[in-house]
């Protein structure tokens, strides 16, 4: 059976993210391939922002979706962030716990779990109190688009971060190209970027509803990210994989790169 690229359109009536919380980041005890992959999410995150030199004043979140996980490291190596995404009910979602209104979804046992990793200086309460004051705003975003943040003006960032996005919002390689150049609007030159995706992943679950993505191995992220005008300094792959009936991925990636100084 043939499946389109999963529209634009199909991502604001279709995209539950209760439902996507819940499957993908309900950090129990149980022992499932999805919470694995939350704690390599989480240790490599943190290599990257507490020990591996990431850090700066501004950090942009490109297509945050409605989840905070991905910024708890980075929150100890930036002072200001800016989370963003496409679809409006995720931007309500973080807006929810960012207010801690009710119905917000709890990610406590993962704050503790990177409360661990940071050798427990502060409780989960405290780190989440810190995120909250670090998150600036929480802005609509289309890669796709040459000026991703529409008519807002920001200050160039130190940092863009992207966790499971571009795959999802670039039916094709050649949109790939193209969006990482629109970010690089965004970013100073000599700025870090860091992505995180999975790896030759054609589509994800939430519960019956399939949404697709852009099957993309190593050489393909790698030369996209350099002819967009980053260097790659580091490009780490795991080699675990969401459960059969939630993704078909074959591993996860984590690169770190540079904007390059002539770069626009």
């Amino acid at each position: 059976m043939e499946f389109g690229f999963t529209t634009k359109d199909t991502y604001l009536s279709h995209f539950n993210p209760q439902d996507y919380l819940e499957k993908y980041y309900n950090f129990g005890s149980r022992h499932s391939a999805e919470n694995q992959i939350v704690r390599h999410l989480l240790e490599n995150l943190f290599k990257i922002f507490c020990l591996g030199g990431v850090k700066g004043d501004l950090l942009i979140d490109i297509g945050s979706g409605p989840t905070i996980y991905q910024l708890l490291s980075a929150c100890e190596s930036f002072k200001e962030i800016i989370a963003s995404d496409y679809v409006d009910q995720n931007l309500q979602e973080l807006e929810r716990w960012l207010k801690k209104e009710p119905g917000a979804f709890d990610w406590s046992p993962v704050v503790n779990y990177v409360c661990d990793l940071e050798g427990n200086r502060v409780k989960g309460p405290e780190k989440e109190e810190k995120l909250r004051r670090a998150v600036k705003q929480v802005l609509k975003c289309d890669v796709t688009q040459s000026r991703p943040m529409g008519p807002v003006s920001l200050p160039l960032a130190d940092c863009l971060l992207t966790t499971l996005c571009l795959d999802a919002a670039c039916p094709d390689l050649s949109t790939y190209h193209m969006a990482l150049k629109n970010l690089s609007s965004l970013l100073k030159p000599g700025g870090f970027l860091v992505i995180v995706d999975a790896l030759k992943s054609s589509y994800y679950m939430i519960g019956e509803q399939r949404f697709s993505s852009l099957s993309l191995g190593q050489e393909a992220v790698e030369t996209a990210v350099r002819e967009a005008g980053y260097t790659v300094e580091q490009f780490h792959v795991i080699s675990q994989s969401y459960s059969p009936t939630m993704a078909d991925n074959e591993g996860l990636f984590f690169l770190v790169g540079r904007k390059l100084s002539g770069s626009v």
